[in-house]
Order: structure tokens, then sequence, then C-alpha cells
């Protein structure tokens, strides 16, 4: 049986939860996705809150998965210890709340959601994410057939490098935090579909989601100041993975960019 899995990019500010609220649903009906994962860390621009997070469930999220931002707003601490669909990087200290992995039962098996945070230019006082999921991965018995990885780094070497170590084990690595969509959605050679970066969902024209003028006079020096999202409309960028539930292998990867 062939499934649909829908990876969603960075949820940025109010135009990023207003598109997802208007066309997540739809979506999934068009297109017949199975399950949805949704990284809804900026939802809040920088961090999200937990009435964000079910907006974002709401819209038809099966499960969110966050990054850098993850302790930015403390509100959420308890909700990702009792919310089992939240999902934050596993490379995180023990003793914080939440889980970095999560398995969910499904009318086609079970599937696993692991989150991963690089840790070039992002947050050096984590644990290395290649030896926190290959622990994982040695330790699940079992196994479920279907495994889903989204690396939130900064370096595209990164990503890549966690596609081609998890090659042939997961069924489906995506990278996410940059917020601009890559163009190399591919299937790698052991099975496992890969895209660099999943894109954003936020307001269209923006500088990765934040107002364009507070962006250049960022540049220009002006002194730090709370980001504000862009205005107008907004977009949705995603990509498809389509898996076999019997072998857990991709077998087909879309890139989308929903207006």
């Amino acid at each position: 049986m062939i499934i649909s899995v829908l990876a969603v990019g960075d949820v940025c500010g109010q135009p990023g939860l207003s598109i997802l609220e208007k066309r997540l649903k739809t979506i999934r009906r068009e297109r017949g996705i199975s399950f949805v994962v949704v990284n809804g860390e900026n939802a809040n621009v920088v961090g999200v809150t937990p009435d964000q997070c079910d907006r974002m469930f709401n819209a038809g999220a099966d499960v969110i998965t966050l990054g850098n931002h993850t302790w930015v707003r403390w509100e959420l601490k308890p909700y990702l210890a009792d919310n089992v669909r939240m999902v934050r990087p596993i490379n995180y200290a023990p003793q914080c709340p939440g889980r970095g992995f999560g398995i969910y039962r499904t009318p086609f098996g079970e599937i696993c959601v692991v989150n991963a945070l690089g840790r070039f230019t992002l947050d050096t006082n984590t644990d290395n994410p290649f030896v926190e999921v290959d622990m994982l991965l040695k330790e699940l018995d079992p196994l479920p057939k279907i495994i889903l990885v989204d690396m939130h780094a900064e370096a595209t070497s990164e990503r890549l490098a966690m596609g081609y170590f998890l090659d042939g084990r997961v069924s489906a690595v995506w990278g996410t935090h940059t917020h601009v969509q890559t163009s190399d959605a591919c299937i790698l050679p052991g099975g496992t579909g890969y895209i660099s970066d999943l894109g954003m969902t936020g307001a269209s024209h923006s500088v990765l989601g934040i107002d364009v003028n507070q962006s250049i006079n960022k540049f220009l020096g002006d002194p730090p100041m709370r980001y504000k999202s862009g205005d107008g409309d907004g977009k949705m960028e995603c990509c498809v993975f389509d898996i076999d539930t019997d072998t857990g292998r991709c077998v087909n990867v879309e890139a989308l960019r929903i207006l």
C-alpha cells in the first residue's frame, strides 16, 4: 500500500497560521494525504504558544515538530510534557520536558516521527543529533516501518549528511529552519525521501517571514527589536512523500508551494 505523507515547512506568524487553517484540510482531501507533520516553532514568529499549537492541530496537523526556539515561550513546557503529538529535538538534555520522538498508531501501521536539531551555529549545548538518532533506531523494538525525521538545522551540509546517514533506515528526512524551499527533493539510493529544506509557511512578501522593512533596517544597523511577521497573503511550502507501507521506502517526492 502506498500512502502520502505531507511535511509542512516552518509556520511563521499569523500569515502562516492563517493559510494553514485555510488550505491544509483541502490539500489533505484533494491529494489523499494520510499523515501530516508541521514544523510549528515560529508560529509566534519566535517560538510557539499552546493556543497556536491547538490551532495547527485543528487545521489538520497530526504531529508538530519544533527546533531551536522551543524554549522561548515558557508556557509551552507543560504542554510539551502532556501532548504526545508534540515532538521537540531529540538531542536536548533528557531532563527537558517533552519527547524527541513519537510513535503513532494509524490505520496503515505505526509511524515514528523524530525531530533533531543541528549544532552548526544553532546550539552547541546539545548532544550530537547523529548519535542520538542512531541510538534511537538501534533501541526501538519493534522498529516501525515508517520513520520520518525533521532535521532542523542551519547548514545544508549537516542536513544532507543526515539524509545519507539515515538512507535506507528511515522513510524520509527533511530539513527545516532556513525558510527557503530547496530544489533537491529526491529519493536517496537506499530508498529514503529527502529535501534539504521544506521552505516556510508564512507571508509571501517578507524576509523569511519577517516584515521586509524591519529586516532591511536590521541589516542597516538598527538596534535589536522583537521580530514582527510580514503582512499580506501567505504561502505554504511543503513536500509530499509517497511511502510504501510494506517496505517503509519512499517511492516519490514532490515539493509544493501553495498560495
